[in-house]
């Protein structure tokens, strides 16, 4: 069965997944629904993140590469609704997200950036603060709009 993921650089050398920190556990998201996948691709991009491509995988395999990797894989079915705060980072990403540029390969091989292991490549640098395009006005809307999430 093909699941939905996230990917940045896709074909690059430097091609990543999304993921999550939750609880210090890595998640990645599967998305049964291709349309949930783009809303939240989306969603990252209006927080000033890089767009990713939404990539058709399949969910065994994908399952399995988080199983080796030492992530979680999170289904996401199609009409989801959260039922607590943690589940609600299912269907929108968090207010402070990080960077995608400058990871590095530790002796162990793994990617690592301010202290974040990286899934696949993807780099990810801690931000001070949430991600803020400065205008205040475009804040406020961008507040409002995902309030009704």
């Amino acid at each position: 069965m093909p699941v939905h993921v996230l990917l940045f650089d896709a074909g690059s050398d430097n091609e990543g997944i999304h993921s999550l920190e939750l609880n210090g556990t890595t998640v990645v998201l599967l998305f049964e629904d291709r349309d949930d996948a783009e809303r939240y691709a989306g969603l990252l991009e209006a927080q000033d993140f890089p767009l990713p491509t939404v990539e058709a995988l399949d969910r065994a395999e994908m399952e399995q590469f988080c199983v080796q990797a030492g992530y979680e894989a999170r289904f996401v079915p199609v009409g989801f609704l959260p039922q607590s705060p943690e589940e609600r980072l299912l269907i929108a990403p968090p207010e402070k997200n990080m960077d995608v540029t400058g990871w590095q390969e530790r002796e162990d091989g793994e990617a690592q950036a301010g202290g974040a292991t990286l899934v696949s490549g993807a780099a990810a640098a801690p931000q001070d603060g949430p991600i803020s395009s400065g205008d205040t006005e475009l804040e406020d809307f961008r507040r409002r709009l995902e309030g009704l999430l």
